[in-house]
């Protein structure tokens, strides 16, 4: 079976497998050099060398270079330090040229070699002038990515509605698609302004319980169903899916909740009407 390592690029980026052939001994937490589609990159070891099915690896795998050196991180924090500059040198170049994009981000390799400028734009841009100027102006190999609005959020960080900051810019690797029956499922408003990040786009975290939510209330009786419960029969008026419990209006118009196991106690014991037939039955026998 195959050897593998899993590196990390950023925070919260995906994680990428390597053969580390010659370098079994690497440890989670260490930074390493590895070959990359763009070239020698720098990342993090968060996955140990471990066997796993040749069944689950899709390509060959590329190789990890070396161990990173001091000189090779310090170098890392010096370009990263570098970026914030080479952004604002940027939007001044797009702001030359009367682009209608807008530059979200910077990011060198570790050596300065290649340098990356993430963009956001309504249209595709003819951007070849720019990177000459930029080529000239920055003496490394550049690169325009065009990107969407989640991620540009995911590049550039925010706090949520929720008061924390953005989970696609602190854990969340990849974007799992949410759909607008995540929310009816969960009985929130459907209003845009209620369910949407900062990003304009439907909630990430709609997709969190929504599992959940689509378990219990199969189990729980939809509303305005008539049920049997140990109080008698009434209406489900609500349902309170956190809890696992439905509020039921009573024939007397006593609005009680009874829980799931109340429920099913109540099922396997004969309904109130069931009794009322048979003793119906035995009184003509």
């Amino acid at each position: 079976m195959p050897l593998i390592i899993g590196v990390r690029f950023n925070p919260a980026g995906k994680v990428y497998f390597f053969d580390p052939t010659g370098f079994e001994e690497i440890q989670v937490g260490e930074y390493v050099i590895v070959e990359t589609a763009r070239g020698e990159e720098v990342g993090k070891v968060v996955v140990s060398p471990r066997q796993v099915s040749g069944e689950d690896i899709v390509r060959r795998l590329k190789g990890v270079v070396r161990r990173a050196s001091a000189v090779d991180l310090t170098q890392m924090k010096y370009y990263q330090y570098r970026e914030r500059d080479a952004l604002v040198r940027c939007q001044e170049k797009v702001q030359e040229h009367g682009l209608p994009m807008k530059i979200v981000r910077a990011e060198y390799n570790y050596d300065g070699s290649r340098l990356v400028f993430f963009f956001a734009a309504e249209k595709r841009i003819d951007f070849r002038k720019l990177v000459q100027d930029l080529a000239r102006s920055f003496r490394a190999r550049i690169e325009l990515r065009q990107i969407g609005v989640r991620d540009e959020a995911k590049l550039l960080g925010g706090v949520g509605r929720c008061g924390r900051e953005l989970c696609c810019s602190t854990w969340l690797t990849e974007f799992d698609p949410v759909s607008i029956k995540m929310a009816k499922l969960q009985d929130l408003p459907l209003s845009p302004m209620d369910i949407s990040g900062v990003c304009g786009r439907l909630l990430c975290c709609l997709a969190y319980e929504s599992d959940y939510y689509a378990e219990v209330k199969e189990k729980l009786p939809r509303l305005g169903k008539m049920i049997d419960t140990p109080h008698g029969q009434g209406r489900v008026v609500e349902i309170n899916v956190v809890k696992e419990t439905i509020q039921v209006e009573l024939e007397s118009q006593v609005t009680i909740e009874v829980t799931h196991e109340e429920l099913s106690s109540t099922a396997q014991a004969p309904s109130q009407s069931t009794r009322r037939r048979r003793r119906g039955r035995h009184s003509k026998g």
